[in-house]
């Protein structure tokens, strides 16, 4: 008899709780692979085959074995399997449960009945203990179980003290269901998942974004069903690749289950990306962030350009499996030998989604963000509809990258750069080739060629040997033939490679870039100090188009460039003028000041009929904008 069970068996004798009923929990302490330096211990506690199933709120049984394993050792979480359910208590519920094991231990020297109590009674040893004078009320102090009871109204009772996440075994995260106490409900909507989104606004002033997943609406013995169906996929019992979760949902239901719920929730958890498809597939959602360690830090998401928290916390085996699908589907390394990771994925949901991520020993714990990537190409007609710059500008933008400006677009992390760079590449001509030079793909090399554009892409990349590195890969694209250029993000020693390229000529056709960097001077100085760019060799590029992440992703700037003996400025064509928002014209244009201006005129033609040129293209894409033709087979000019 293990010294758990005979600590049971000698309260029930002393409290006279003897029954035909008896908890046949397994219990064991875990640390769970994923968590962070300092590990979290888990009290597991296997109750599929108790009659108790487990249940702290209702059996006294259960709730004195898993507080009587806390009699020896304290835990940071403790997970109850049962039924195809995970009911997981953290934060007062989980130090509820290990202040009633330390005051049964240290108690049972003073008053061998109450710590007997304490294990089947744990409320109302507390009430019993803070009511006496002597050691126990210090030790209900000490311990923290008189502060806990305290916490809990009378009418309330275990229902509210040891309040539990409850998910599926398959799902391997932490769903609050409940709303923020006193919140106040903003929005909802249904996901094409199954599941629903409820906006609140917290009693803090915070925003809360609270996901209800589809299997939160089916019963007990359903989720069973739900898990059962995992325990064969899980044995290699059912095969049949993509369609292997509808037929193991179809061998374990019956009649009255619904399968095709059933097996779309377990294809989402065991070949998709479980809870995260659910975010993806919500259109409002652009950023979803994994913060480690995952099981203390809610799952938070970027919605309508707004960053909120949510009710989901992954766990760390939830983070772990993860990685392991990352790994696999990106077919780059991510582990301790390699901690990081930047790749694009496929989800559910259809959308393509770029992800970093970051392990021990770089980090405390596995941790991810993810960006959905907009499968809708995105062009100029499109900015200018949404406010990201005003059609003025945008014909000038078009009509550059159509004779072939060298034009960088820049901005902080999230102001819109990839997407205006893939914007820009419809402005080529159609007849003209382009080399895409990337690292993770994000820009719209499918949606070009649909159109019978010819795009050849290139994969860069140092983590798995598979890739060429960023200025191999420009070197190679400037060997696979004439045309234009773009490189979705200008960062190391493919710069200078890049700009020798450009100096010499050896770039025909528009050349493109993403940086980081905010306005010609931050760009230049990023470029030149940063990356060893010449300042003379710099001095080749046209344009430089500055975005800003704040208060929306717009244009704030548009800048010229101009060289004079070997140094470098620029004049503002586009600007944002104090106390307005809106990006204007500086002038410089309409008065013939435009170096670019000139050097975009082809023969024959003269500095107003360039600027003539470029006022047309702007008054085409405004039309199209306000008429909603932003597709790319809309464009029209």
């Amino acid at each position: 008899m293990t010294l758990l069970t005979a600590l049971v068996d000698r309260s029930r004798a002393l409290l006279g709780t003897e029954s035909e009923v008896a908890c046949s929990c397994d219990v064991s302490f875990e640390t769970p692979a994923g968590t962070h330096t300092t590990p979290d211990t888990e009290l597991r506690v296997d109750a599929d085959n108790c009659p108790g199933e487990g249940d702290l709120t209702s059996s006294p049984d259960c709730r004195a074995t898993v507080i009587g394993a806390l009699t020896e050792r304290d835990a940071d979480v403790v997970r109850i399997r049962a039924g195809g359910v995970v009911r997981t208590y953290v934060d007062d519920a989980c130090a509820f449960l290990v202040a009633a094991g330390r005051f049964a231990e240290r108690a049972a020297h003073h008053d061998e009945r109450l710590a007997a109590r304490a294990l089947y009674d744990p409320l109302g040893a507390a009430h019993e203990a803070t009511g006496r004078a002597g050691p126990v009320a210090r030790l209900a102090a000490e311990t923290g179980l008189a502060l806990g009871a305290e916490r809990v109204a009378a009418e309330d009772g275990y229902g509210s003290v040891l309040r539990a996440f409850v998910a599926p075994t398959v799902a391997r995260c932490r769903v609050d269901v409940d709303p923020p106490v006193g919140a106040t409900l903003r929005d909802a909507w249904d996901l094409d998942t199954g599941a629903r989104v409820r906006l609140y606004d917290a009693t803090d002033g915070r925003r809360r974004y609270h996901l209800l997943p589809a299997w939160h609406s089916l019963d007990g013995a359903t989720l069973e069903t739900l898990g059962a169906a995992r325990r064969l996929l899980a044995t290699g019992a059912v095969s049949g690749g993509p369609r292997a979760p509808h037929r193991a949902a179809r061998r374990v239901a019956d009649d009255a289950d619904p399968v095709d719920e059933l097996g779309a929730l377990l294809a989402r958890y065991t070949r998709g990306h479980g809870v995260l498809d659910d975010l993806f597939s919500d259109s409002r959602v652009t950023d979803v962030f994994v913060t480690s360690p995952v099981d203390e830090n809610p799952v938070r998401v970027v919605v309508d350009g707004a960053r909120l928290a949510t009710n989901v916390h992954l766990s760390p085996e939830g983070a772990a499996a993860l990685a392991s699908r990352f790994r696999r589907a990106s077919g780059r390394a991510f582990s301790r030998a390699t901690p990081t990771l930047d790749a694009t994925v496929d989800t559910q949901t259809d959308r393509r989604i770029r992800l970093a991520g970051v392990a021990p020993p770089a980090s405390d714990g596995l941790g991810f963000a993810f960006r959905a990537h907009d499968e809708t190409a995105w062009t100029l007609a499109r900015l200018v509809s949404l406010g990201t710059l005003p059609a003025s500008a945008a014909g000038l933008l078009s009509v550059a990258v159509e004779r072939g400006a060298a034009t960088l677009v820049a901005g902080p992390r999230g102001a819109g750069k990839t997407t205006t760079l893939g914007a820009l590449l419809w402005e080529l001509p159609t007849t003209t080739r382009a080399v895409v030079v990337e690292d993770t793909p994000e820009l719209p090399v499918a949606a070009l060629r649909e159109q019978d554009r010819d795009v050849q892409s290139i994969r860069t990349g140092l983590d798995d040997g598979a890739a060429l590195s960023p200025d191999e890969a420009l070197r190679a694209a400037l060997r696979l033939g004439d045309g234009a250029l773009a490189v979705g993000e200008v960062r190391g020693e493919e710069a200078q490679v890049l700009y020798e390229a450009m100096r010499v000529g050896a770039a025909d056709g528009a050349v493109l870039g993403t940086v980081h960097g905010v306005g010609g001077d931050g760009v230049k100085a990023r470029m030149v100090t940063d990356l060893s760019v010449s300042e003379r060799a710099f001095g080749a590029t046209d344009l430089v188009v500055t975005l800003t992440a704040e208060a929306g992703r717009r244009v704030t700037r548009v800048e010229e460039v101009r060289t004079t003996d070997e140094r470098v400025h620029f004049a503002t064509l586009f600007d944002i003028e104090d106390g307005d928002d809106r990006l204007r014209s500086t002038g410089v244009l309409d008065r013939g000041e435009s170096v670019l201006l000139s050097a975009l005129a082809l023969p024959g033609e003269s500095y107003a009929d360039v600027r003539a040129r470029v006022s047309e293209r702007g008054e085409a894409i405004a039309c199209h904008a306000e008429a909603g033709l932003t597709a790319p087979e809309e464009r029209g000019y």
